[in-house]
């Protein structure tokens, strides 16, 4: 049975990036937003809707719902901020696509924007600080903040540590997907890190929380992305090729904190994965690439496994051996994803399918685009979003 699409991006738009002060939150927000809408093709009255996502350490007035005024965009018919940590992104186009099938709104612009990176004594600028916020694992007020448990590496850390335990997994498996990644960056002009990393580079590369070395880690950048989301029949008249939504999904796992309840070894990647194949009606065969959340290394490999593509335990040497590089059988962030590309979190994935879905990778474009999965995750493996796209209208 054919799968008509649900909705098409139609626009896609960014900010300068860079790591270094360039402007607030909502001044590059509204310069994505700016980029998208030109690069769709649609005149600014056409737009109706606004759905805004900031990272949730920053606060409401970074990027405020005045952002509307600040672009003239004036009688809204729909308008949120939308909060569900890293799965923001995701969910976003997901509410855009509902209201536009309801006759809520015509076209929508969704856009993420960050600002989180300031000089710091010495003139650089990095992550480690603006980051640092204390991620509550036990449920228990003041516990992590009491042992010195500081950042999402650390929760990270521990989840990674226990699939170790579990399956066997390897620190030179988790070095597999970061160079997977560099060598996807190298192909991708607008990735900020691009020089070539070898195994040896990887393990002689400081260990910020065991077992996270430095490329485990995201690379976070100032900037904005936005893309535009118009109806299945509105989106023949745009100027670029549409990339259809085809599939949604969430699954929220939480994080009770107590015993007999596994969140380290998975994630909302099952649930939310379970949706969205069913609602496009394809499954983990049919789908050509992955565009992953990986803020961390093993968010990848975790979420290789929920998503189907690889039996529990087995995503380490499905990627040692090659599967989700250049060339592989399923290639995975191919502009680089958030360890080497640049951290726009849900922002990153998103952008890199729709890059994909119109053919305008370069040298890292795949011939094979016709199912994209894209995912959102966020908390801890606490929350978790996809979408199944295509460039095509009509899934069989």
């Amino acid at each position: 049975m054919a799968n008509k699409a649900l909705s098409a991006v139609v626009g896609l738009g960014f900010s300068e990036m860079s790591r270094k002060p360039i402007g607030t939150t909502r001044e590059l927000a509204a310069d994505a937003v700016r980029a998208a809408v030109i690069d769709s093709g649609l005149d600014k009255t056409e737009i109706d809707g606004l759905l805004l996502n900031r990272s949730p350490l920053a606060p409401f007035e970074d990027l405020p719902l005045e952002l509307m005024d600040d672009l003239g965009l004036y009688d809204l018919r729909l308008m949120n901020s939308v909060e569900a940590e890293g799965s923001s992104s995701v969910q976003m186009l997901q509410q855009a696509t509902m209201a536009i099938s309801h006759g809520m709104a015509k076209a929508v612009v969704c856009v993420f924007s960050d600002a989180p990176l300031a000089p710091r004594e010495g003139g650089a600028s990095g992550g480690g600080d603006a980051f640092a916020l204390y991620m509550s694992l036990t449920g228990i007020e003041n516990w992590e903040k009491n042992y010195g448990f500081i950042g999402a590496t650390g929760g990270y850390a521990m989840a990674a540590q226990r699939h170790m335990s579990v399956y066997g997994t390897t620190q030179e498996h988790l070095g597999s997907y970061a160079i997977a990644l560099r060598e996807w960056a190298m192909l991708n002009d607008r990735a900020f890190l691009r020089k070539p990393l070898s195994m040896d580079d990887y393990l002689a590369s400081r260990l910020i929380v065991e077992p996270f070395r430095m490329f485990d880690c995201c690379y976070p950048v100032n900037g904005a992305a936005a893309v535009v989301v118009t109806s299945v029949d509105r989106a023949t008249d745009c100027d670029k090729p549409p990339v259809y939504i085809h599939g949604m999904g969430q699954g929220h796992a939480g994080m009770p904190g107590l015993a007999g309840y596994d969140r380290e070894t998975t994630c909302g990647a099952k649930l939310a994965g379970k949706g969205a194949y069913e609602m496009a009606g394809v499954t983990p065969k049919d789908v050509s690439m992955c565009q992953l959340y990986d803020a961390f290394s093993y968010v990848g490999l975790v979420s290789l496994e929920d998503y189907g593509f690889c039996a529990p335990g087995e995503a380490g040497p499905f990627i040692a051996d090659g599967n989700i590089s250049p060339g592989g059988s399923l290639p995975v962030n191919t502009g680089g994803g958030q360890l080497s590309g640049y951290y726009l979190q849900g922002m990153t994935p998103i952008s890199e399918a729709i890059i994909q879905g119109r053919r305008d990778g370069g040298e890292r474009q795949l011939d094979n685009n016709e199912v994209i999965l894209v995912s959102g995750n966020g908390g801890r493996l606490q929350y978790h979003a996809a979408l199944i796209m295509s460039p095509m209208e009509t899934l069989s």
